[in-house]
């Protein structure tokens, strides 16, 4: 599987610029696909999130596709997914974010895991 995170670590991050653009440009759907309340201060605040995770995602996919990798941005990448997933998770926890967003949260943790995988990965660039 280690031959493969490279191009797994491509995809989380697509994703991740996906649906942080989806979350920035069109937070009162998102939220409402996930069950949670909409009105301007959410969608406000959801935009901002959308914002973030677009660069995390950015970030991720610059990571990947420089020569040399760099770890200290894939451990910051797998915080922000870690993170994510337990507030999503205490979001549905307190009824604000319907079970379907568990699926969210599970991308995210499933997200954090690889990308802690990726970090250990790379260790062969640090004697280059």
């Amino acid at each position: 599987m280690k031959r493969y995170l490279p191009a797994i670590m491509v995809i989380i991050s697509v994703i991740t610029i996906a649906s942080g653009l989806a979350q920035l440009l069109l937070p009162g759907f998102v939220l409402g696909f996930i069950g949670a309340e909409t009105n301007l201060l959410a969608d406000h605040f959801f935009r901002i999130i959308g914002m973030f995770m677009a660069l995390f995602g950015g970030l991720l996919l610059h990571t990947v596709y420089n020569a040399i990798p760099g770890r200290t941005a894939v451990i910051w990448c797998a915080l922000q997914k870690l993170g994510a997933a337990a507030m999503v998770g205490v979001a549905v926890w307190d009824g604000l974010f319907s079970q379907l967003a568990l699926g969210v949260a599970a991308f995210d943790l499933l997200s954090a895991l690889l990308l802690f995988s990726y970090f250990n990965y790379l260790r062969r660039y640090e004697s280059v």
